[in-house]
């Protein structure tokens, strides 16, 4: 109830009065039935501005400190990511990655509609990145069709490191359903799962026109950031090599 309050009523009029995002494709999204929505990941606001321009609810995994901190801070994360269509990440499997499997097939089970982002993170240059074979995972063990779609301009609204950014309208693409049926029973062969996946990042890419890399995000960022240090060290010592250099004596008179 209080995730249609959110959407239909406080925040979701609001954020299209404002940003007015135009979305694509969306007949290509089934009116019941469970389905994986997979996305590219620009920003933290994709889960806000994806899901309003689809009249079904669309559920996330969310941290599960959101849903466990104690007080009245927990209380209002817990019924805020509820009520905004988030469930809490089950690691009663072990890693994080199986337990966003394990709730994302819940939730497909029981009907509804899933948003995953392959990537795993957001996209810290714009660039499409290689997706992890979660997707394809769950794609085959559910048996449900998986819908490609991009979302553009969000990192303009909101980039990754600030809160705002500058004004745009987002654009919301859902490309043709994409069915893996062919794979059944083959969920546990890692050359399939890859051949799935990349062929779920190709439609995305499609739909979003991103640049895509074919290295893991996490991968990229700890590169960028190696990058980052080893530029502002070699900086710092050519500023002390220069301190430390004597003036130029004057010429002989």
């Amino acid at each position: 109830m209080f995730y249609w309050l959110l959407k239909w009523v406080f925040i979701g009029p609001l954020i299209k009065l404002v940003f007015r995002p135009e979305a694509e494709g969306t007949e290509n999204v089934p009116e019941e039935g469970g389905a994986i929505l997979a996305s590219n990941h620009l920003s933290y606001s994709d889960w806000l501005f994806m899901p309003l321009t689809l009249p079904r609810r669309v559920t996330f995994v969310a941290k599960a400190e959101y849903f466990t901190t104690p007080g009245l801070k927990g209380w209002l994360q817990k019924t805020f990511f509820s009520g905004a269509g988030q469930v809490p990440l089950d690691r009663s499997g072990g890693r994080a990655s199986e337990g966003a499997i394990a709730t994302g097939l819940k939730i497909l089970s029981a009907g509804e509609l899933f948003g995953i982002y392959p990537e795993g993170t957001r996209s810290h240059d714009g660039r499409l990145y290689r997706g992890r074979t979660g997707v394809a995972r769950m794609a085959l063990e559910s048996k449900v069709p998986v819908i490609p779609c991009a979302v553009i301009g969000t990192d303009v609204v909101a980039p990754p490191g600030k809160i705002y950014g500058r004004y745009t309208r987002p654009h919301i693409r859902f490309g043709k359903p994409l069915d893996f049926s062919r794979y059944q029973g083959m969920e546990s062969d890692r050359y399939v799962l890859r051949s799935i996946t990349d062929e779920i990042m190709y439609e995305i890419m499609q739909l979003s026109g991103q640049e895509y890399v074919d290295v893991y995000a996490t991968k990229a960022k700890e590169d960028a950031k190696a990058a980052a240090a080893a530029a502002k060290a070699e900086a710092k010592g050519a500023k002390a090599a220069r301190a430390d250099t004597p003036p130029a004596e004057p010429p002989a008179a």
